[in-house]
């Protein structure tokens, strides 16, 4: 652990951690390199940690698949602003055309996108998690008292638990 993580978790309850956020989480800004600039897109997640994965479902037309393709390693930004817990995953990610796990994850919900699981344009992208940051505070009322009091006081504030941690 860092100097600057401050956290009573383990590495193993911070890992736990990191997963379970992520899964509760869902939605997630899914962050690819295009050799010049960083991207970043809202995508939902599907999150398998039997797995040691999260799956997501785009299209073919997407620009972010060719930027996988070229630089395949991705950050994913997890937020619950309102209870002020965060995750950040950074991992190899792959794009196929795996007709099979796109079936088993297919929800009533990627109609929006798509007509069904069949389309042709839908593809898989998989990333493989290799390292993980948590910050996890007590919640909304506990983390607005802090801050008062930080305010008031002028003393550092601390939100509670951040840890980094290899997945």
């Amino acid at each position: 652990m860092s100097h600057k993580d401050k956290t009573t978790l383990t590495a193993e309850e911070a890992r736990d951690r990191a997963w379970e956020l992520a899964e509760k989480i869902n939605i997630c800004m899914f962050v690819t390199w295009d050799g010049e600039r960083q991207r970043a897109r809202p995508l939902a997640a599907n999150v398998i940690r039997d797995e040691h994965a999260i799956y997501f479902l785009t299209d073919v037309n997407g620009l972010k698949d060719d930027q996988i393709e070229k630089f395949p390693i991705v950050t994913m930004a997890f937020s619950d602003n309102s209870a002020y817990k965060f995750v950040s995953i950074t991992g190899e990610a792959t794009v196929t055309n795996d007709r099979a796990k796109i079936t088993e994850l297919w929800t009533p919900d990627n109609k929006a996108f798509w007509d069904s699981k069949d389309d042709p344009d839908i593809r898989l992208i998989t990333v493989k998690p290799d390292d993980a940051e948590v910050w996890d505070s007590p919640g909304k009322i506990v983390s607005a008292v802090k801050m008062l009091t930080a305010a008031v006081t002028g003393a550092k504030m601390e939100l509670g638990n951040n840890r980094k941690v290899t997945m």
